[in-house]
């Protein structure tokens, strides 16, 4: 494969050019152009077809959202979106992962020089990881049947009555434990709108910053039957329910007085990451071991791998989802070449599996 040709798209002229020198000092990638607007880069595209894209998500003429429906429709193509660290930017830049971009990167911040080494790391890896992702391979005829009928109400909601309202006495046996990365926001919510009430707690370590907990987490809330919510250092751990790492925090699993609760820490980050996948597992692991169930789904990377790789040798059964379904199979990918992975499914049966195997827990039989 020759250079990776990337087109920028953003109203800035200094982002445009400090994109432009960041990306170009690869020598795998190549910049063919950079748009002020999506109305010049829909014609730059057809000129240049481009490998990958970086779009940012507000734009004078038409705004990003807009212009990445239009593309994932007509020619779907890689993007990586440029997000401002709001709560506006985390919705949007929810929106646009649900609409098939593959991943997204903060807008540098052009006042701290300093950083911007570590933002070219960054963003050049991001670019090369989206020039072989799938574009759209995550339940994009739901996503499309969901714009068809934007006026109406979303056919994966789940209204406050259909929520699970399970006693806090009630023994929790199996836990579920989860790690994502890259493609991961749609991926969980695919999961998540299978499992019923009634299942046992799921924790999940996904890549966030911390800016976009709160509204992922409300993302995934509405798709579930069960409760999701980020949880507080100490919170005792109930069936029904779905935890969400805080970004920028590591989750863990304890266990205290015989009942197993979560810890939050801001220990430095492990795989780059934090909150990383492996401490999630790591503690799962030495607290729970074989009544856990472990699942990595689509990512960037490694991290997990290792962790789940110690789930396994503790007893745990643990599932990766497959390289066809994944946007990148890079973390479920290291895991199962490390020989750790019991099953190895695609995105839709993963919560069959999950549910299949507490059954065999609960009667003894897993």
């Amino acid at each position: 494969m020759g250079k990776i040709r990337v087109l920028i798209i953003d109203d800035s002229a200094l982002i445009r050019k400090i994109l432009t020198e960041l990306l170009s000092s690869s020598p795998d990638i190549e910049v063919v152009g950079a748009a002020e607007d999506p109305l010049v880069a829909r014609d730059m595209i057809k000129q240049l077809n481009p490998d990958v894209l970086t779009l940012d998500i507000e734009m004078p003429h038409m705004d990003g959202i807009t212009f990445l429906r239009n593309l994932m429709r007509l020619r779907p193509t890689p993007v990586v979106m440029i997000s401002t660290l709001t709560e506006h930017g985390a919705e949007a830049t929810l929106e646009a992962l649900s609409l098939g971009a593959v991943d997204f990167i903060a807008k540098p911040k052009v006042d701290v020089v300093n950083t911007l080494n570590d933002y070219a790391d960054d963003i050049i890896s991001k670019v090369k990881m989206a020039a072989r992702a799938k574009v759209g391979s995550i339940n994009q005829r739901e996503i499309r049947q969901k714009n068809q009928i934007a006026t109406e109400p979303s056919v994966t909601t789940v209204s406050p009555v259909q929520k699970g309202h399970l006693s806090r006495d009630a023994v929790v046996n199996t836990i579920v434990v989860l790690g994502a990365s890259t493609g991961g926001t749609e991926a969980i919510k695919v999961v998540a709108k299978h499992l019923p009430a009634n299942s046992p707690p799921v924790l999940i370590t996904q890549h966030l910053p911390a800016a976009f907990s709160e509204s992922f987490v409300k993302h995934i809330d509405l798709v579930t039957a069960m409760s999701a919510s980020i949880p507080v250092h100490g919170q005792v751990v109930e069936n029904g329910h779905i935890y969400l790492a805080p970004g920028d925090r590591h989750m863990e699993l304890a266990k205290e007085n015989g009942r197993y609760v979560i810890h939050l820490n801001d220990a430095p980050p492990v795989n780059r990451h934090r909150p990383a996948v492996d401490v999630l597992f790591h503690s799962a692991s030495t607290n729970i071991g074989a009544n856990a169930i472990c699942v990595l789904l689509t990512g960037m990377g490694a991290d997990g791998a290792l962790g789940m790789k110690e789930m396994h040798e503790s007893g745990a059964k643990t599932i990766v989802q497959d390289e066809h379904s994944s946007v990148v199979w890079g973390m479920p990918g290291a895991a199962y070449k490390l020989g750790c992975a019991d099953y190895v499914e695609p995105l839709e049966e993963v919560a069959t599996r999950i549910l299949s195997l507490v059954k065999l827990h609960s009667t003894g039989r897993a």
